[in-house]
């Protein structure tokens, strides 16, 4: 029996179906099957012309899995370095911004469910916040207001 070799077409669009993927992540998948560099363009082209393939709608998807644990610097270096433009990547870094403050209390709560003993404890409090990728005005914010400012 013969085994068919799936398409650089089909395999891209297998990628696809399982979650977004950038041109970048797909260019580096694709890249050992395709014949040429100009194939695999042309095969990422089309995708794209249909809208089966898109940095933006990859960038939103990946902003809205790691605003679940992340702030923004950590969403912005993350697609950076999956291979978003840059200028898309600061966008959609900026829009998860708006809510850094919300979630790093809620993270926050998450982690310590509690304001610090002493400055030992402040110290690891901030650096946990900050590892995730929360501004410093953010941390300090949390941890002034020891993520209570609604309840």
């Amino acid at each position: 029996m013969v085994k068919h070799t799936p398409s650089l077409r089909d395999r891209a669009l297998r990628y696809l179906a399982q979650r977004e993927h950038s041109r970048a992540e797909l260019v580096r998948k694709l890249g050992p099957h395709a014949e040429s560099e100009e194939e695999l363009n042309a095969v990422l082209d089309k995708l794209a012309e249909n809208r089966h393939l898109s940095d933006e709608r990859y960038a939103d998807a990946r902003s809205h899995l790691l605003a679940k644990k992340y702030g923004s610097a950590r969403i912005l270096h993350d697609l950076k370095s999956r291979g978003v433009d840059a200028e898309l990547a600061k966008q959609t870094a900026a829009i998860a911004r708006d809510g850094d403050l919300e979630r790093a209390r809620d993270i926050w709560r998450r982690k310590f469910r509690g304001p610090p003993a002493n400055s030992e404890d402040r110290a690891r409090h901030m650096r946990f916040l900050q590892s995730r990728g929360f501004s410093f005005e953010v941390i300090r914010a949390v941890l002034e207001g020891h993520g209570e400012d609604d309840e």
